[in-house]
């Protein structure tokens, strides 16, 4: 019988207004007065937790070993594109230096970069593009990818493997054997461990039972975007705060890399090498991008010199909606005080689609007012409140606002400049060198 959580709504806590919120949680500070933000910290080289993402020369030959069955129930699942990175994750480049740089204008109570103009971040319909997985629509709700019980891992592992031993195996970097020819028992394993490198990179080298849970809800067709996003989104607060990186970093520089570091060049016969080594060389053509293009950061290098072009990023030089989100459909809040957030088993993540107006194909007005719910919520899973609180926030997804990207936005300069004005509060324009 399919469950109508509208019936909950009378669940939902009331919105108590700007006062409650501001009392609840601090007002938004600039990120160079945010206590240990890495933002004050010209002297850091390399991220904490950033050798996590290293060679792995296990996974290409395990790759090869997969039956074409397995490979065909890969596909099924939606996870094409996720195999193609994984293929070739040796052979990826990731630059440092920028996933520095811009790690440091994250805002660890919004969720989003921080620039002297604009806000901005990873839309839901940007990963689940960008990651070629299946795409969440309004209605769906049944089918986001979360669990309220306990999760037992064994259960799990036991349609792979009938051996406890192989447990930490499946699930950390140490190279796997196939041991059956059941096909989908394969693809099954095969994609723990190709999620757990693309997707769900955890700082431990491990991946928790959590997303264990969620990768597995593959195979019965469950939308796996919002975990993947909002354990992102925790990854990038854990590192701007002084802890370890984790998350999709692929997820991220595919981000970086169509707003603002390639464009499509006017002449199609010059190959653009910079991009070679990119994700975006194994994903362009679903995002209307390919190696005969123009890297606008080409001559940007260092560390230094990075934080500076960040830290001065003009929104002229921002591609706001990419062409792959013209005409595509986003999700919104519906109103203040029903504010979104993407829904895992680790956590309730803030999500503040709202505040990025040119992304979302609307004109600067204000900066919006701090929701009453806390940025990161940690779940507790198998209790009463958290079973409440999963329900409420599904019925913000339920009744949320849809929105259609277009091409150009008109804007009104005063409006736009009052919003600068605004912004300065949270990131001093030039900030720090």
């Amino acid at each position: 019988m399919k469950r109508n959580y509208s019936a909950f709504a009378e669940d939902i806590p009331p919105y108590s207004g700007p006062k409650a919120a501001r009392e609840t949680h601090a007002d938004l500070k600039q990120l160079s007065a945010i206590p240990g933000h890495i933002y004050t910290r010209p002297e850091l080289q390399i991220l904490p937790g950033q050798r996590r993402f290293s060679k792995m020369p296990w996974l290409v030959p395990m790759l090869e070993l997969l039956p074409p069955t397995s490979i065909g129930h890969l596909k099924e699942w939606g996870l094409s594109t996720v195999f193609v990175l994984a293929r070739n994750y040796n052979k990826l480049v990731h630059v440092w230096e920028s996933v520095t740089a811009m790690v440091e204008l994250w805002h660890p109570q919004t969720n989003l970069f921080i620039f002297p103009e604009f806000e901005a971040t990873i839309l839901l319909e940007e990963l689940e593009i960008m990651l070629g997985l299946p795409r969440y629509q309004r209605g769906e709700e049944l089918a986001i990818s979360y669990t309220m019980e306990q999760i037992n891992s064994w259960s799990i592992l036991a349609y792979i493997t009938t051996k406890k031993n192989d447990l930490y195996s499946m699930t950390s970097g140490m190279h796997c054997k196939r041991k059956t020819t059941n096909y989908t028992a394969i693809a099954k394993a095969a994609a723990i461990r190709i999620c757990g490198v693309i997707l769900f990179p955890e700082s431990n080298g491990a991946i928790s039972f959590g997303n264990l849970s969620i990768i597995d809800s593959i195979s019965e067709g469950k939308k796996i975007g919002q975990a993947i996003l909002g354990f992102l989104y925790a990854g990038l607060t854990s590192v701007a705060l002084g802890g370890p990186f984790y998350g999709s970093v692929i997820a991220l520089e595919l981000w970086m890399a169509m707003h603002f570091q390639f464009r499509t060049a006017e002449n199609p016969n010059t190959e653009c090498k910079t991009m070679l080594n990119y994700p975006l060389a194994y994903v362009g053509g679903r995002l209307h991008m390919s190696t005969r293009a123009w890297c606008k950061t080409a001559q940007v290098k260092g560390i230094q010199a990075r934080r500076q072009y960040l830290r001065s990023l003009a929104v002229a030089d921002f591609d706001m909606r990419p062409r792959f989100m013209h005409g595509r459909t986003i999700h919104l809040p519906q109103r203040a005080g029903l504010a979104l957030r993407l829904l895992g088993n680790g956590a309730l993540v803030s999500y503040n689609p709202d505040r990025f107006h040119l992304q979302c194909g609307a004109a600067r007005t204000v900066v919006p007012l701090l929701s009453h719910f806390p940025p990161i919520q940690e779940r507790k899973r198998g209790d009463a409140q958290d079973e409440r609180d999963m329900r409420s926030t599904v019925v913000h997804w339920e009744g949320c606002t849809l929105s259609v990207i277009q091409a150009e936005v008109e804007e009104d300069d005063e409006v736009a400049k009052e919003y600068v004005e605004a912004l300065k509060k949270l990131q001093p324009v030039g900030g720090n060198k």
